[in-house]
């Protein structure tokens, strides 16, 4: 594998403005997943009962059979839960992770979530593990999730989240439902632009730790107070850093059959008005969220390093270490991924094939560099990449004087050390260049080749920059 598909980067230590509205320093977001009457049930056609997120410790799928407890503890989430949580959250901006058929088996239950205004997203066709799903049969159950969602509620959804996912469901969901958002990634805390093919897709990340979920897995919430606090610290948190100039999202995790239950509802509640007593608080749906970032932040598509064939590869990138193209072509033999779509990412790249090369190559791109103030610049033969640099530092606008010195610096450096004096003249001015020249004619040769070596990374550095963006 040379091309790693994973994005470690993401925004990095710079993470856009959200500009929410009104100026709001988080955006909070609830979901209420629906996913009762659509788990695992032999009555479903499927092969055994569910064993996932219920109140028994431990649980295993029963092949064949139904699971008399399971389902009692999944129709406590319809039948209680849901309408506690409806009570409680009515007048709050939430979004519902609708499972298909669990929406097609609850009419009441639908009614009272559009009386609220909620958004009803899919939440896929079955509550069910998709991982070993083949392609072509997870592509029919997302356009039959579509289809009868549409039917249920009168209208297609405008988000998605599969939840036990597989890994082709974003690719998958992306081709299909030409969804505004979708939530299969918890990689933020805003969301964030995916190229799928000629789709730009939208995520919106969700959550598994501010999620009700941990009451029922092993190492997770064991009382109401618990998931409150936990609430109430990554709130804190993410207040201050809106406070701070860097707003983000809290997403918010809730199943019927768990936060439904009072112990935990009490604590839920409770939370809830402790939010409200802030200012700058927006409690928003998802589709209100992604609406607002598709508008504020719409994704602008450019060439990626890492996705450039090899010609256009070293094309670009074959002068940034001076007349040494094989860096490059090493470079794009190797593992590159979206970390290396920046000037820092890409220069990394490049930098260790020129740090791992042998000592008679590094010497090859050394001697490769020119004179400050040289003959090659005299007869304007230098690259343009040069050309700007040592004008960026006056040093093609020398006295006579000032030429004589660096002819006198350059003949006596390179008869000691056998390469020119390099140093990044962005970092420098004519005076300070003219200093480092002199200290550093008196190092030995093994000290003067690392510090040339250290000076070649850093113009390649900066001139990454000037082509990619800081």
């Amino acid at each position: 594998m040379t091309r790693y598909p994973r994005d470690m980067t993401g925004y990095g230590g710079h993470p856009p403005a959200a500009n929410w509205p009104n100026g709001a320093r988080i955006a909070v977001q609830i979901v209420l997943n629906y996913e009762e009457g659509g788990e695992n049930n032999v009555l479903h056609g499927d092969a055994a009962s569910e064993a996932f997120l219920s109140e028994i410790t431990g649980a295993q799928p029963w092949p064949g059979q139904r699971h008399w407890n399971m389902e009692s503890i999944y129709e406590y989430g319809a039948r209680a839960g849901f309408w506690r949580l409806h009570r409680m959250l009515g007048s709050l901006p939430i979004t519902v992770y609708g499972v298909a058929t669990a929406l097609a088996r609850s009419p009441e239950q639908v009614a009272a979530m559009q009386a609220s205004g909620w958004e009803i997203a899919s939440h896929g066709l079955k509550w069910v593990e998709h991982k070993d799903m083949p392609e072509a049969e997870e592509r029919a159950q997302i356009r039959e999730a579509i289809r009868l969602h549409t039917e249920v509620t009168g209208s297609p959804p405008r988000g998605w989240y599969t939840g036990r996912c597989s890994m082709n469901t974003v690719r998958l969901a992306a081709e299909e439902g030409a969804f505004a958002y979708i939530a299969d990634s918890y990689a933020d805390d805003l969301p964030y632009w995916m190229e799928i093919g000629a789709r730009d897709q939208l995520i919106v990340p969700y959550t598994l730790d501010c999620n009700d979920m941990r009451f029922a897995i092993q190492a997770g919430f064991t009382a109401g107070d618990q998931f409150e606090t936990y609430l109430r610290d990554s709130f804190d948190t993410l207040y201050a850093e809106g406070l701070a100039g860097a707003p983000k999202m809290l997403s918010i995790g809730l199943h019927c059959r768990l936060i439904g239950r009072p112990g935990r509802a009490a604590a839920l509640k409770r939370v809830i008005e402790y939010f409200k007593g802030h200012e700058g608080v927006w409690f928003a749906t998802r589709e209100q969220i992604a609406d607002h970032w598709a508008a504020a932040h719409p994704h602008l598509r450019k060439a990626r390093p890492s996705q450039m064939s090899r010609d256009a590869f070293v094309s670009a990138f074959g002068g940034i270490f001076e007349h040494s193209a094989w860096i490059a072509e090493r470079t794009h033999e190797r593992e590159l991924g979206p970390a290396h779509d920046t000037a820092l990412g890409l220069h990394s790249a490049l930098a260790r094939v020129f740090r791992s090369a042998s000592a008679a190559e590094r010497l090859g791109v050394l001697t490769a560099h020119p004179d400050l103030a040289g003959k090659l610049a005299q007869a304007k033969r230098l690259t343009a990449e040069s050309t700007a640099e040592q004008a960026g530092a006056g040093l093609d606008a020398l006295t006579d004087e000032e030429r004589a010195t660096f002819t006198e610096l350059n003949a006596a450096y390179t008869a000691k050390f056998g390469f020119p004096f390099i140093i990044a003249v962005r970092d420098n001015t004519k005076a300070s260049i003219l200093s480092a020249f002199r200290r550093r004619i008196e190092n030995d040769r093994a000290r003067e080749f690392a510090e040339a070596c250290r000076q070649v990374e850093r113009i390649a550095e900066l001139r990454l920059i000037e082509k990619l963006g800081g």
